[in-house]
């Protein structure tokens, strides 16, 4: 359905409404004169303070301008200041004798749109600014692309300077009529286009003179009429527990009614269990009470001992929550190394937290909205439609459906920082069918035939730092020992099992995330897997000891310079890298990201191969991997 250019209804609230708090964030193309009309609609609310209206004033006397520069409200950063630009979420309020606001100022540069879509997540609605004089810019698509990500469907697009067009109606109707055809596309059903003038205030507050043609709302009249929370989430309850409290009177379980009400005697699920339990009492704090609505924090007792913790979600009414491990999200990615599919990160939703990787990504949103683009990767600031795969079966609900419960964030595993924010679309069918096949021959039985623990020594370095070598050599002297071993080598594996793979960096990822589950079985399977791969990045190599026991993982950092490695060039690809023969090339034109921490460093710049070989099983024999050393060094094939 095409969205409608008529305002939603702007009648005066009534009753309790007339105070309601209305969140709304403002974005738009950096230039485009959303602070400028903020500024008006603080000004002529009447809601500055006399000495910082007299400052502006002052400010804009002492900048040369013939008019007050009302921008001068929001940009109280320094930096703003001097750049002239607003970098960071800017939070101010006002009211009216009709309504509280709150004003959720975002960044128009590109390099800050995570930090627009976090304004999103807490809006009611969205103004949108555009210069009547430029048109719908990029930047005006992308954030209106976000708005509509972000569940924000209330949206007004502000066509200001419109003093610059001579108040032109062609000049409106082109900009209005170009965002609405997009608009449509976005499920943006209902958008409201009023022009503007935040230098003068013409449709600001007061109704212009100069534009006797339009026959809509006032932006304030429409800010006034729209509903707050419209559309952020259902009546079903939704209680993320938070922490569980013990004591001799028994269990109460916290958190915060995100959606719906609880009250004592009703029954509720626990997800992902699946338990119905019945709430017997509600507190808040020492106090108790009947009933707890939405956005309050509670602690529950329960009729019934279950198992409940941390993580886990109280739920009742319709539609119930998804559950699954694995899920359809919009993604936000937000860190200045790209995501790549398969690379593990920790995933935020609500109170839980499970390991996730990105399996798939869909399809990324070209900036120009007008198609969907494929994509092996995704770059700061890019949205992308993706599947996710997640550690455990998530409790969750569709960000349409309910918003807290349906947004995330991912997490990298090495910096601890936000990577990316994301929006449940869709739960994919879960593995819940696919089940562990339990066997009479586990690893401790396989281990004891072998007579030495299970481990994966993984090697890691350049390529010509010696990996394959040393690998060689070590299997060579435990073999003779008795010990059961086999070497994964990096190349071996890709005339087979990694054939289908480049060397991209998703292709590296992907590359070593097989390993790593093949090096998993082999330690199941009782043996020491030796492991010889460059595998660059600190990410992947943590997934690596992740999958299996702790003490079972041992790093050995191959260690030698980009200078010796290409003097050396065994298999003489550094000089084909150099001629641009080989792309993606680890040392080259690909980063190479060492251990921070591994269990043991070989330098083969001053160490020969039997030495760095002899080193690492003396580690395993002093930590009881083995139980005794090879009669005999290792030594080179008589051939080499």
């Amino acid at each position: 359905m095409p969205p409608e250019v008529s305002a939603p209804p702007c009648a005066a609230p009534t009753g309790k409404d007339e105070t309601s708090l209305l969140q709304f964030v403002t974005c738009g193309n950096v230039d485009d004169g959303k602070s400028t009309l903020v500024g008006r609609l603080l000004h002529d609310s009447g809601c500055l303070a006399e000495d910082q209206v007299a400052q502006i004033y002052a400010e804009s006397r002492r900048k040369g301008l013939g008019h007050v520069d009302f921008s001068l409200v929001f940009d109280g950063l320094e930096a703003e200041r001097e750049q002239g630009i607003t970098i960071d979420v800017a939070y101010r309020y006002f009211a009216t004798p009709r309504r509280r606001f709150t004003v959720l100022d975002a960044p128009g540069h590109q390099q800050y749109t995570a930090r627009m879509a976090a304004a999103c997540s807490n809006a009611d609605a969205a103004v949108l600014v555009a210069d009547a004089s430029r048109g719908i810019s990029e930047q005006t698509r992308r954030h209106a692309q976000i708005v509509a990500m972000m569940g924000v469907r209330q949206v007004v697009l502000a066509v200001n300077k419109m003093d610059a067009v001579g108040f032109s109606f062609d000049a409106f109707e082109s900009v209005s009529e170009a965002f609405l055809r997009f608009a449509g596309a976005l499920d943006l059903s209902r958008v409201v286009c009023i022009p503007v003038s935040a230098l003068r205030g013409d449709n600001v507050f007061q109704r212009s003179a100069a534009m006797t043609w339009f026959g809509g709302p006032t932006l304030m009249e429409c800010l006034e009429g729209l509903a707050s929370r419209a559309g952020t989430g259902s009546t079903a309850l939704r209680l993320p527990i938070q922490l569980v409290v013990r004591s001799d009177a028994g269990r109460r379980y916290c958190g915060t009614v995100v959606s719906g009400s609880l009250r004592a005697g009703q029954s509720v699920t626990a997800f992902p269990s699946r338990q119905t339990v019945t709430v017997t009492r509600l507190w808040a704090g020492a106090d108790p009470l009947d009933r707890v609505e939405s956005g309050h924090a509670v602690s529950v007792e329960l009729a019934e001992t279950v198992d409940i913790g941390r993580g886990m979600v109280l739920a009742s009414g319709t539609p119930a929550p998804e559950l699954s491990d694995r899920a359809t999200a919009n993604l936000l990615w937000m860190d200045q190394a790209p995501l790549l599919p398969g690379r593990e990160y920790l995933l935020r939703a609500g109170t839980s937290e499970l390991h996730a990787a990105v399996t798939r990504i869909h399809s990324k949103c070209d900036p120009d909205l007008k198609k969907h683009t494929d994509a092996r990767h995704l770059d700061m600031n890019e949205i992308a439609l993706c599947s996710i795969r997640l550690s455990a079966p998530l409790a969750f609900d569709l960000y349409r459906v309910c918003r807290p419960t349906g947004s995330f964030i991912l997490i990298d595993r090495v910096t601890n920082a936000t990577a990316g924010a994301g929006m449940f679309v869709a739960a994919e069918a879960a593995t819940g069918n696919v089940f562990w096949q339990a066997l009479d021959v586990d690893k401790h039985a396989r281990t004891a035939i072998k007579g030495h623990k299970p481990c994966v020594l993984w090697l890691t370095g350049l390529s010509g730092a010696g990996k394959s070598t040393i690998a060689n050599l070590v299997e060579r002297a435990l073999s003779t020992a008795g010990v059961h071993t086999y070497v994964l080598d990096g190349d071996n594996v890709r005339h087979g099992l990694n054939k289908d793979l480049g060397f991209t960096a998703e292709d590296r990822v992907e590359n070593i995330r097989r390993i790593a589950e093949v090096a998993k079985l082999f330690v199941d399977a009782g043996l020491i897997v030796i492991v010889s791969f460059i595998s660059p990045f600190r990410q992947e190599r943590r997934a690596a000891r992740a999958l299996v026991e702790d003490g079972e993982f041992v790093e050995i950092y191959v260690s030698a310079s980009v200078e010796t490695c290409e003097r050396r060039d065994p298999k003489g690809l550094y000089r084909r890298a150099r001629r641009g023969e080989i792309a993606d090339f680890t040392g080259v034109s690909a980063p190479y990201e060492p251990p921070e921490a591994p269990e043991i460093v070989i330098d083969t710049e001053t160490m020969p191969p039997e030495t760095a070989a002899m080193q690492i099983i003396e580690w395993l024999h002093r930590h009881r991997i083995i139980a005794s050393l090879p009669s005999a060094a290792p030594s080179a094939p008589a051939s080499s």
